[in-house]
């Protein structure tokens, strides 16, 4: 949070158009992950993009399923409106088949290893872990959907300065943040976390994408990756190196909201367990990480005025859009919505459970119930319309 790559601040100009901005090249976009429940975010840009229509984004920065709408909207030509419509025309269209399927041969196949193993009472090597669903109707659809050379044409369009999309090494358990933008678009080296440029293509997107078990690991390069929500300890921090003084952050969780818990005395199933282990994933970090910069914030405000912080703090404006509702209590009870091999392997792990509602939502690809999340989403910009325009108009006096 400390990087002081910003480069200096263009003064934002008002477009012609009554309610409409054309903003620096320091506003960047944040989008986190949860798996279906990433169309909430295709909601809530939609509500940005009807009240704002000159809307821009230069900065932008994915993780997980927010990687896949990250890409899309940089990659694409046209102005902000048109792109947000055509990522809802993307999403309405998706179902369960165009994202995944059952890896029925190689879980039979290792069900038959095991039981020979133990029947003959032979060791066996270690089981690699292929993810419990193959994810290649999603590269299949990414590939269709999404025109990663599009990114050059956005930068030299100047619609672009960076594309920033995060993943899990596990080789090292580094947070590793590929990175596609201008000439002078900076790099880092952190704790446990590092931006490297790189040369986007659809298997960073599904790198970032992998959820950890369910969805097989992703190689780029001498590595394996999975999910960027894994190990991303900062969901916040690659717009701010990559120059961002203002970010709009939209999350599929809220902590404030309760999620189903597990009937007292019932064991939980493992999909009780997963859906667990996805929030704490894809909930904690952001909502941590906007705190830590609510902080520094009110920390450079304490400094007199002419001085400087140290360390190249700067104030960061942050807009943290989050569900007014437990996005869990739309999937719950909707697993006849899932093809039907991935429908059985779900119930088998216990995915059918009130409690396992989280989890659920995580593999919910249905326009039945992703068009739920995105009114919802949208809504939420209505209600939260007087904050939201303080916030961008704030952005246009200040610069």
């Amino acid at each position: 949070m400390t990087d002081a790559a910003a480069t200096q601040a263009t003064t934002p100009v008002r477009a012609e158009t009554p309610g409409a901005w054309r903003y620096s090249p320091q506003l960047a976009l944040v989008l986190s992950g949860g798996g279906a429940r990433a169309a909430y975010q295709v909601g809530v840009l939609a509500g940005l993009a009807e009240r704002l229509p000159g809307l821009a984004f230069p900065i932008l920065t994915g993780v997980s399923a927010g990687a896949i709408n990250a890409a899309y909207l940089a990659a694409q030509p046209a102005d902000f409106k048109t792109r947000v419509a055509g990522l809802q025309h993307e999403w309405f269209g998706l179902t369960g088949e165009r994202i995944y399927r059952v890896r029925g041969a190689h879980l039979t196949a290792d069900a038959i290893r095991s039981a020979w193993s133990a029947a003959t009472g032979r060791p066996r090597p270690p089981v690699n872990m292929h993810g419990l669903l193959d994810t290649q109707p999603l590269r299949e659809f990414l590939t269709r959907a999404v025109d990663m050379a599009g990114l050059d044409r956005s930068i030299s369009a100047g619609r672009l300065r960076a594309l920033a999309l995060s993943a899990s090494s596990y080789t090292t358990g580094v947070s590793v943040t590929f990175v596609h933008g201008t000439a002078d678009t900076p790099t880092w080296t952190r704790a446990q976390r590092v931006g490297i440029h790189a040369t986007l293509s659809v298997e960073h997107i599904m790198a970032s994408a992998a959820l950890p078990i369910v969805f097989p690991a992703v190689p780029l390069g001498d590595d394996f990756y999975g999910d960027g929500s894994v190990s991303q300890i900062a969901p916040l921090a690659p717009a701010i190196h990559l120059g961002a003084k203002a970010i709009v952050a939209i999350g599929p969780t809220n902590a404030s909201l309760a999620a189903a818990a597990v009937p007292t005395g019932t064991y939980p199933s493992a999909a009780e367990v997963l859906g667990l282990l996805f929030r704490a994933v894809f909930l904690d970090a952001l909502e941590a990480d906007a705190e830590r910069l609510r902080r520094v914030n009110r920390t450079v405000a304490a400094f007199p005025a002419g001085t400087h912080p140290v360390d190249g703090l700067r104030p960061i404006a942050l807009l943290l859009i989050r569900p007014s509702r437990e996005l869990a209590s739309f999937a719950q009870g909707n697993d006849m919505l899932l093809p039907r091999s991935v429908r059985l392997v779900v119930r088998a792990i216990g995915g059918d459970r009130a409690a396992a509602a989280d989890f659920l939502g995580h593999l919910l690809f249905h326009p039945n119930h992703t068009s739920q999340l995105a009114n919802l989403g949208y809504e939420d910009v209505a209600a939260r319309w007087p904050e939201i325009e303080t916030f961008f108009e704030t952005l246009e006096r200040t610069g």
